[in-house]
């Protein structure tokens, strides 16, 4: 493996990660709507579930999207679909109480997990780790080694993004403020579906 390879890689996955899209938009609106720490099990999920995702695909799943194109196509609409669903979520979501009742939280481990399977922009990643870094990708170690920097990057980047979100919790302090943030992150959310009808 190139040293030059490799630092292009960090560059992409560093801008990827850390650029707005679906999870960051999500994980900004949990922080402040849940708090940090009731975000964790989301954040957690996005960054072992991407991470699964690339070490799959990198190790030979993706030669099925390649053979089936016909399931990327239901992939990225049934994508489109609970991206859709999450915006209404989002834009409903107001501030939570100690005594409010806890069945519509934040989204779950294995929910945020699965997500990235029908995330737009994870498959962008994925696609770009895994064809346009080949050198890497060419070598199970080299597949290790993009899944532990995407598990670092995930981590940070996630966090970052939560802990963002958390923090305008003293600032958003009316259940009105709170809302009309979180509308504002559902019109983002799909905003971010424009590059797919795009590409459609």
């Amino acid at each position: 493996m190139s040293q030059s390879l490799l630092i292009a890689f960090v560059i992409f996955a560093t801008v990827m990660f850390f650029t707005p899209g679906p999870n960051n938009i999500m994980l900004l609106s949990s922080g402040l709507t849940y708090g940090f720490r009731r975000t964790l099990p989301h954040v957690a999920g996005i960054t072992i579930g991407f991470a699964f995702m690339i070490g799959a695909v990198g190790l030979g799943l993706g030669t099925i999207f390649i053979t089936y194109p016909v399931l990327q196509a239901i992939l990225k609409y049934a994508g489109v679909a609970y991206l859709i669903y999450l915006a209404v979520h989002i834009a409903m979501s107001g501030p939570t109480t100690p005594d409010q009742d806890n069945a519509r939280g934040p989204m779950t481990f294995w929910g945020a997990a699965m997500f990235q399977w029908i995330n737009v922009k994870g498959w962008v990643m994925v696609i770009g780790t895994i064809t346009a870094y080949a050198g890497i990708a060419g070598f199970p170690w080299n597949i290790v080694i993009q899944v532990l920097l995407s598990l670092l990057l995930g981590t940070l980047s996630c966090s970052a993004w939560a802990l963002f979100g958390s923090g305008l919790r003293p600032i958003l302090t009316s259940p009105r403020a709170v809302r009309a943030f979180n509308i504002v992150m559902a019109l983002l959310l799909l905003a971010s579906l424009y590059p797919v009808f795009m590409d459609a």
